[in-house]
């Protein structure tokens, strides 16, 4: 077993850069140091840190394994202060990392500006948000927890149900004075759709409706001249006057309000489309990360149901 003190002088390192600095940051000789790092390479048979004459950098090896390291010092901190009483200085601190993924419009729309609220309670929190558009591999990439929109796939993941999104049809400004405003199901045979697909070369859905028993599902085929794969490209395509898109209402009305896209058929809107904070099946989550998943869902709901 590696004992904590090693890797938290390994930490150490790795963020300062240099044998020389962190010795210091720890006052510990530097001897010390560049030994307890040494024992840590040897133990775990692979070489953890670059060292040249003007800096030390992480191997790939020593990048995967600060990560872990900075986690795990963090679930041994809050072990240690799990017991104090309330009000013990330091017992409500909550400090480590936690990563999240989430779409681009939701973080920056919702989650980033409710971040000092979150930060100015929890100083010592660092946050790690990815806010990519392709669906993030939760275990393998260290991941704490998810934002996902849309059916639960993966069902070896916990799924934490948010209030689920309305959606809302739109089009550009130019596209509708190219092709005149539908007003009824019927006229949209006579308009054009950009198509989403997951993976290209499948079969796109159609214009979603949702069936008079308010449970189920149709889809109305519709022409179109282009087939993205993901969200960006998706809302592009709109704004470039390609055609209609079917989104979550939160996710375009920034556009509406500026008149960059206008709200189209609201009585055939699609289902509210599902929203899930996901995170790996474990017995039990930190604190700081329940502390920010609650967070979270509550900045999220909030943001949702506000439309």
């Amino acid at each position: 077993m590696i004992p904590l003190e090693r890797m938290h002088i390994f930490t150490r390192v790795a963020e300062l850069a240099s044998f020389t600095q962190a010795a210091e940051a720890l006052g510990l000789p530097k001897a010390s140091v560049s030994h307890a790092v040494q024992q840590l390479e040897a133990a775990l048979g692979t070489r953890l840190l670059h060292r040249t004459t003007r800096r030390v950098a992480p191997t790939q090896d020593g990048q995967v394994f600060y990560e872990r390291c900075k986690d795990l010092l963090a679930d041994a901190d809050e072990l240690h202060t799990l017991f104090q009483q309330p009000g013990t200085t330091g017992s409500q601190a909550l400090r480590g990392r936690v990563r999240i993924d989430m779409s681009t419009s939701m973080a920056r729309q919702a989650v980033i500006p409710r971040l000092p609220e979150l930060l100015a309670l929890h100083p010592l929190l660092e946050l790690e948000i990815s806010s990519t558009e392709r669906r993030v591999d939760l275990v393998r990439e260290g991941f704490d927890c998810v934002l996902r929109a849309g059916p639960v796939q993966d069902t070896s993941l916990v799924a934490r149900p948010l209030a689920p999104m309305r959606m809302a049809n739109c089009a550009s400004p130019a596209y509708l004075q190219a092709h005149g405003t539908p007003h009824a199901l019927a006229d949209l045979a006579h308009h054009q759709l950009v198509h989403y697909a997951s993976t290209l070369g499948a079969k796109p859905d159609g214009f979603e409706v949702l069936a008079p028993d308010g449970k189920t599902t149709s889809a109305v085929p519709m022409s179109g001249p282009i087939t993205v794969n993901n969200a960006e490209a998706y809302m592009a395509a709109c704004l470039a006057g390609l055609g209609i898109i079917q989104v979550p209402a939160v996710a375009v009305q920034e556009h509406i309000r500026g008149g960059l896209l206008v709200a189209l058929l609201p009585d055939l809107a699609a289902p509210p489309m599902p929203l899930n904070l996901l995170y790996a099946h474990r017995r039990n989550l930190s604190k700081r990360v329940r502390v920010v998943m609650d967070w979270l869902a509550e900045v999220v709901e909030a943001h949702v149901l506000a439309l």
